[in-house]
């Protein structure tokens, strides 16, 4: 380890023309004499909980043998490369998203394990996700983030529409708003304005927050060692290219011209939105913006199309399969695609060096969807795999199957405890899961 004469608080900043703009963690952040090695276990795992629509065609999605020794399936194979820290959960049902309308109200149940009309106890509509961010949320600027690429999704009869397009809620009924805008998350994260207007000001004079922090940025690297100065040279680079790709957007929006409604900064192309998403939450979980982020991929009753992968019909038509092995591998397609593009997030975070290994090594990230057979509607067994090791506090690298009927709310109690937000119980969950 090397000893810097400075000692930086977790919390420094390189500063310029009134921004901000946060640091990874770094060896000078460590007291002289202390042993990087111990403090891993003061590091906060990350949480986040990714959603994609329609299932899963489960035969696969799920491994032919539990344990350690398992072939990863193939809606699950590109991210292969992570089996090591990957943790798929068979056999878990969410009795409390089961409707007879689920598309409206699978998204809204999936971290709460509640029912929409079930409002007796308020404490019990808020979603994992949220009580995470009252407890382990509060020392980072943003206690959550929620980001997502649709606008709005499909409302059931009766209840709040909210359930079908918000994944957090921090009361029975009040879904939180998700930003699927990257270039205004862009200056969300680091700071730029108030309002949307005043965020376009300033990017409009400024043209760049990081040529405004350079200079305090070649100040600082003067005190740092070798290894430091590389890390925050890669960041800052990684940081750089987002905001590029962010101005590209921009840009390319603003002329407008074949698509004029969609609002400036979201691109038209389906994998470059999801990818500047997931690039921004990877940084903002780096340099300790937030611990906890819910990502909604797509919105249920999707009508998108995927011509990259000759897929021509809509994806919901498609995801009505009847069971013709033809629709089957073309969905499989599609959801293994959704699997790709997620990849590469978990590519960053393991990129990301950090005490105790990677930030993916110190996260946990649920990837999965609230209903199964997309073709009955049900949500049982329910597609669900965790990545990353959560500090030590996951095994990784198995495949657990449980009885019918285990509570999906098995699986979040675990993760919240896992994740040092504890919790005697959640939604309608009758234990932890000891295994994972």
């Amino acid at each position: 380890m090397f000893i810097t004469k400075k000692h930086l608080s977790r919390r420094t900043m390189l500063r310029g023309m009134g921004t901000g703009v946060g640091l990874p963690f770094l060896d000078a952040m460590v007291p002289a004499a202390t042993a990087i090695a111990q403090t891993a276990a003061n590091i906060q795992p990350r949480l986040g909980f990714v959603y994609f629509p329609h299932g899963a065609v489960m035969d696969r999605w799920t491994p032919t043998t539990t344990g350690s020794d398992f072939e990863v399936p193939e809606i699950l194979a590109p991210a292969a490369n992570h089996k090591n820290k990957m943790t798929i959960i068979s056999g878990l049902r969410n009795k409390p998203a089961e409707s007879n309308d689920p598309h409206g109200i699978v998204v809204g149940t999936w971290l709460r394990c509640v029912a929409p009309d079930d409002v007796s106890d308020p404490s019990r509509g808020v979603t994992a996700d949220q009580l995470a961010a009252q407890q382990i949320g509060q020392g980072t600027t943003f206690p959550s983030i929620e980001v997502g690429t649709p606008t709005g999704g499909p409302c059931a009869p009766g209840f709040s529409c909210s359930f079908g397009s918000s994944i957090a809620f921090q009361s029975p009924e009040m879904g939180l708003p998700i930003e699927n805008n990257p270039r205004k998350l862009f200056f969300q994260l680091f700071g730029q304005g108030d309002d949307a207007a005043e965020r376009t000001a300033i990017v409009n004079e400024t043209g760049s927050i990081l040529d405004s922090i350079l200079g305090d940025a070649a100040t600082l690297q003067k005190t740092l060692g070798a290894e430091d100065t590389a890390r925050v040279d890669s960041y800052l680079e990684s940081v750089r290219e987002i905001e590029r790709r962010v101005q590209m957007m921009k840009s390319q929006d603003l002329t407008g011209v074949e698509i004029p409604s969609a609002p400036i900064g979201i691109p038209s192309n389906f994998e470059e939105h999801l990818t500047i998403l997931f690039d921004l939450i990877a940084v903002a979980y780096q340099i300790n913006l937030t611990n906890v982020a819910s990502f909604l991929m797509e919105k249920e009753v999707s009508m998108r199309t995927y011509a990259n992968l000759g897929v021509t019909e809509a994806f919901h038509p498609l995801s009505h399969h009847g069971d013709d092995p033809d629709k089957q591998a073309r969905l499989a397609r599609v959801q293994a695609f959704h699997t790709q593009v997620f990849t590469g997030f978990l590519d960053k975070l393991d990129g990301m060096e950090e005490a105790g290994g990677t930030v993916l090594d110190n996260s946990m990230i649920l990837f999965g969807s609230n209903m199964s057979n997309s073709d009955k509607h049900n949500q049982d067994p329910l597609p669900n795999a965790v990545f990353g090791l959560g500090g030590g506090n996951i095994r990784g690298g198995q495949h657990l199957m449980y009885p019918q009927d285990t509570p999906h709310a098995n699986l979040l109690l675990t993760l919240l405890n896992r994740a040092g937000v504890k919790q005697d119980g959640f939604g309608d969950a009758s234990g932890e899961l000891s295994e994972v």
